[in-house]
């Protein structure tokens, strides 16, 4: 018995289009949350007050996720972008269960996003 692993016709073309539609709704939760933090909402200096770190640390991170979200609609850097982003969410995790107290739903899921992404702009 001989089997094959052969892929439909158009495997590659619903692929492409999947990872530009998760990579669309990936960059502008990013590009959300990160203008949040840059534009100092209330919330953000709130939470960050609580990480302890000091604001640089929001701007910081704003930073990452602005620049990440942009990366991800960059053919080129999208995998970098969404690696960059991955570890991001990683530490946003870390500090809602460690220092917030608070859900970390939110986080997982743009993980999760960002890691899908990842593997399948894998180089």
């Amino acid at each position: 018995m001989t089997t094959t692993n052969t892929l439909p016709v158009n495997f590659g073309k619903a692929r492409l289009i999947t990872l530009w539609i998760l990579s669309g709704l990936a960059a502008l939760a990013f590009l959300g949350a990160g203008g949040g933090k840059l534009a100092g909402g209330a919330a953000m200096v709130e939470v960050f007050n609580n990480v302890g770190l000091g604001q640089w640390f929001r701007y910081f991170t704003g930073v990452l996720e602005v620049a990440g979200a942009i990366g991800l609609l960059i053919s080129r850097y999208a995998f970098y972008a969404a690696i960059l982003l991955a570890i991001v969410m990683v530490g946003a995790i870390i500090a809602h269960l460690t220092v917030l107290g608070t859900s970390p739903v939110a986080p997982v899921v743009l993980l999760v996003l960002s890691g899908t992404i990842a593997w399948l702009r894998k180089p």
